[in-house]
Formats: structure tokens, sequence, C-alpha cells
């Protein structure tokens, strides 16, 4: 029998130390080291092709140019949203981890786009639910027919077990939490059994091609639970966000080696599942029957995705000694930057004002370029005068009050166009190599945020 080991873990961040410590010397957290017995079995009696013999894999380094590279083509899924997230489908003996809080919708979208692949044979392996509650689930998303068999299993070496048997295209783990392996004497959850499990996952990933779809819990500070060699290892890490009192659902790329991390999908929870938002821009503006004051609709990009959000501002007399900056969806510290500039070069007295920005649909944006709609939003409440629901706004706003050109301008006039409205304003130094002929919208070309209100507002 080999000797029993222990060793001491960070629940939190997954850090390994000889003794118990009271504060994890990497993260800094107090009273999350816990010990673990560690007590590794021969490898013939678990893992993944363990029961198969060694397996013959060259050491030989080879010259890069001397390596035979095929690239081989996607599975594209019924998911548009997906595929952009994942950088243009699914790409064999891949690994994505996908996180998010507990009842957002994980389970049922990896459930959807199980079913949904129906010209591939799919495993979906759950070790939270019975079988009886994943056919609930099915049958309320009202899914085509499709070749997914589900199992539900927590023992990684029953899994392989399985799997080499059932030999299927595409494999689904509920969640990577509930996994045990029997190399690890430890509790499912557990940072090494975490560890060890995803290990075991990668190495069949690699080896057989097959795309692995792992769902992670994540902490109460809103981070993956367990190591951070867990991200490490994965080849995409997904984030699915959104909050439950709205039914709006993000679907974010914090990493990924095949493709770009700027992309995101949105969706929309219903009683039939997660459906495709394909025109965010008119979910995140709200309709109004009539023009109000503080309201201005900036252009932003997520990735190659162009989206037009509304930016509310309030602005009143302060009643209080010390006046109020709040803001929602938007860095306070740029909109404290934006407040000065608008006080500086604009002549707008707003020292004794309150502010209250609010980005709407629940966004957190980033963008530079939303810099002009808040301020003509900002300016449009103070001076109580409405903004025309017609005019957008794409451009940044420098510290001299200068309006400064933004990247991909073209994707931005052509989804300002796209819906409906009949002027734009971006920095006139953004129309270098612009053929303004070749749009149906009017652009307004400027240099100052002088020339932004006199144009809207007066």
């Amino acid at each position: 029998m080999a000797k029993i080991k222990t060793a001491y873990f960070c629940q939190n961040c997954g850090h390994q130390s000889p003794k118990w410590l009271g504060r994890c010397p990497s993260c800094g957290e107090w009273n999350t080291i816990v010990e673990e017995v560690v007590q590794k079995d021969e490898p013939e009696k678990g893992g993944w092709r363990a029961t198969s013999g060694p397996l013959k894999v060259s050491a030989k380094p080879k010259p890069i140019h001397a390596i035979n590279y095929e690239e081989q083509p996607r599975m594209l899924t019924a998911d548009a949203e997906l595929n952009r997230v994942l950088g243009g489908g699914i790409v064999p003996g891949s690994l994505v981890l996908i996180g998010g809080e507990p009842g957002i919708g994980k389970s049922t979208l990896l459930l959807q786009i199980a079913l949904s692949l129906s010209s591939l044979r799919v495993l979906y392996i759950s070790g939270e639910e019975s079988e009886q509650q994943i056919k609930m689930r099915a049958e309320r998303l009202d899914a085509p027919t499709s070749d997914c068999h589900i199992m539900t299993e927590t023992s990684t070496q029953n899994i392989f077990r399985v799997v080499e048997h059932f030999e299927p295209e595409v494999l689904i783990v509920d969640s990577i939490q509930t996994m045990q392996s029997s190399l690890v004497e430890a509790g499912a959850g557990s940072v090494s059994q975490v560890r060890e499990c995803a290990a075991e996952f990668m190495k069949y990933a690699k080896e057989s091609g097959v795309p692995v779809f792992m769902i992670g819990h994540i902490t109460k500070e809103g981070s993956l639970a367990g190591p951070k060699v867990l991200e490490h290892m994965v080849d995409t890490v997904l984030t699915f966000e959104g909050d439950r009192h709205t039914t709006y659902r993000i679907l974010r790329t914090s990493k990924n080696r095949f493709g770009s991390t700027a992309e995101l999908g949105i969706y929309e929870m219903l009683s039939t599942g997660l459906r495709q938002v394909s025109n965010p821009s008119e979910i995140l503006i709200s309709q109004r029957e009539e023009s109000l004051s503080g309201v201005a609709i900036g252009s932003m990009l997520e990735g190659n995705r162009p989206l037009m959000i509304e930016i509310q501002a309030l602005v009143g007399v302060s009643t209080y000694g010390t006046p109020q900056r709040s803001s929602t969806g938007y860095d306070s510290k740029r909109l404290q930057m934006l407040l000065a500039v608008l006080e500086k070069r604009g002549g707008f007295r707003l020292g004794q004002q309150d502010v209250f920005l609010n980005v709407a649909g629940g966004l957190r944006v980033e963008d530079p370029a939303i810099d002009m709609a808040v301020c003509a939003a900002i300016v449009s409440s103070y001076e109580d005068i409405a903004i025309p629901t017609n005019v957008a706004f794409a451009a940044e706003i420098g510290l001299g009050g200068e309006v400064r050109a933004v990247n991909r301008i073209e994707l931005r006039i052509a989804e300002a166009q796209k819906l409906g409205f009949k002027q734009i304003y971006v920095s006139k130094y953004n129309l270098k190599g612009l053929d303004i002929d070749s749009y149906n919208i009017n652009i307004r070309p400027v240099a100052k945020l002088d020339e932004v209100f006199q144009g809207v507002l007066m």
C-alpha cells in the first residue's frame, strides 16, 4: 500500500503549503487553508485509458518546420451566439469551461446545445441532477430529436470506461466540482480533486480529439471555484452573466486559445429555454413615446459586434453639502473626469449638482467611444432639453474638450444606419479614408464639445 501523504490547500486559489497557515500567502484570504489526503495509486487503477496499458508516445523533439499540421474544420452549432464567442465554432479536442452563478442557466445552455447537435453523438454527464430531471428540462426546451445520451455519474473511472465503448463526438460534464477520481483520496469539490479530474478530461480531449465542455461553480466573489490552475489548463473560459430579475443573459470570453476574447453572446431566458438575441441594440434601447431630457444613444463595440446603447443621466441641485456622483455600468472615475471637462471647458456649473448615470440594459461599458454620449446626456439633463431620438454619438472626449477619433467607425455608422438613426456625431479625425457618400445617414464631424451642444441642444 502506498504511503498516505497529506498536503494543505487554499480553497480559494489552490495554493499548496506543507503546513497549515491562518492566511494564504498567495491570495491573502484568512481561514481558507484545509488539509487534504493525497494518495496516488498505481497508474493502472484509474485515469483515462489506464486499463489499456501505457501509451506509446514518442518523446523525440522535432523541428517546428517538420511538424505536419492540417487545419481541422470547426463544428458549427445551431447557436450562432456560441459560435461567435468560441471564435467560429467548436474546435475538435478543445476543453471549454463555462462558469456562472447558481440558477443563471449554465445547465440549460449546455443541454440546449447538446440537443441541437442532431448530427453528432453527444454524451451529457451530470453529477448534480437525475435522468428524470434532465428529461423534464429537455421536454421544456422543445428541442428537435437528437443523438444525445444522458449519464448520471461522478466517478471519472466509470465515465472513461463508458466513453471508450460509447465513443462520443462531444462530451459535456456538469459539473467539474462534482467529479471524483480514485487517484486522489479527497472529497469531491476539493482543490486536489478538481485539479486531478480536470487533468484527466484534458488528457482525454487532447488524445481523442473529442471536444469537452465543463461547467464550473463560482465563489461568492464571482471567480471560478477551485484552483487557479483550472483556468490555465482549459483552452477556453466562458462566463455566463446576468441578473436573476431580468431575462437577458450575456456569455463572455475571458480566455480563448482559438479566437478573440472580446466577443460576447446575448440570450433571453424564456420558459422554453434560451433565445438568441441577434440584434441586441433593440433591447438595449428603451422604447419611449416622447423625447426625454438626459437620454443619449451611444455606439460601443464588443469584439467585432457594434451595439447601440442608451445612456441615461439625471442632474439636480444637491440638497446636501457634498454632491453625489453615482454611475451604474460606467466607470465612476471616468465620469468624474468628464464632469471636470464639462465644467472647465464647457462652462457648465456642475460642482454643486448631483449627477446620476445609468447604462440601460445592465451592460458594463468600457469603450471610450461612449464619452460623447455621456457628456450629451449630462448636459441634456442639466439644461432640461431633450436630444432628438434619431441622433447617435460615437467619439472619445479628451481633457481639453477635444473630440478624439475611435476605431472601427465604419461598423458604428453602419449599425446606426441599420437601426434608423438620421444623424451620428463623430470626430472629424475619423473622416480620413471614410466614404461619407456611401451611407444613408447624416454624418456630423466635430472637433470640440461646443459644436456638439450647439448642433443638438440649441
